[in-house]
């Protein structure tokens, strides 16, 4: 073997070695650092924290994944949103229907009190967004916003609000705050 080809084999087993566990982030599988709140991305989204599929008005859909997020606050707890393939559901229910969001903690969005629990979410038309019950029952409806400046949206993003506390769900451009309520 040639000097260069021992070199490279030495640095490929000991990068192969390098002890990956030590690496820290933000996954939803490693509790947030004490006193922070973390945004989770959706490759911090894990079928350990968010079923595969979700009931919905007498229905099951699968979830994306890829196109999912929420946040892990410092005391363990979880707010956890995905699109759904709403494909098997009528007409009048997809047209709301566009992702589940689970939250362990009481939420206010846009002034409005929204207790724990497992909802179908949506941004509908006239600037609204909707939350449901299990049986297609709206719960919540508030006003919505667009954000045209947005440079490359994506299906669904959970990113930090400017005010404190605050977070934005996003759906494409549309989005609604919210924040943890007291």
């Amino acid at each position: 073997m040639t000097r260069f080809t021992r070199s490279s084999v030495f640095l490929a087993l000991l990068l192969l070695g390098f002890p990956l566990r030590h690496l820290h982030g933000s996954r939803a599988d490693n509790p947030p650092a004490a006193g922070k709140e973390v945004v989770l991305k959706a490759a911090d989204i894990t079928p350990k924290i968010f079923p595969e599929r979700v009931f919905f008005r007498g229905q099951s859909a699968p979830v994306q994944f890829r196109n999912s997020g929420g946040v892990h606050f410092a005391d363990d707890f979880y707010v956890l949103v995905g699109l759904v393939d709403s494909s098997g559901y009528s007409s009048g229910i997809k047209e709301k229907y566009q992702a589940y969001l689970l939250n362990e903690v009481t939420l206010e969005i846009a002034g409005q009190t929204l207790k724990p629990g497992a909802y179908g979410i949506g941004f509908i038309t006239g600037g609204k967004f909707v939350v449901m019950d299990l049986g297609a029952n709206d719960v919540l409806q508030v006003g919505s916003q667009h954000d045209a400046e947005m440079k490359r949206p994506v299906p669904l993003q959970v990113l930090v609000s400017s005010t404190a506390g605050g977070y934005r769900l996003y759906i494409g451009r549309d989005y609604v705050e919210f924040r943890r309520a007291p």
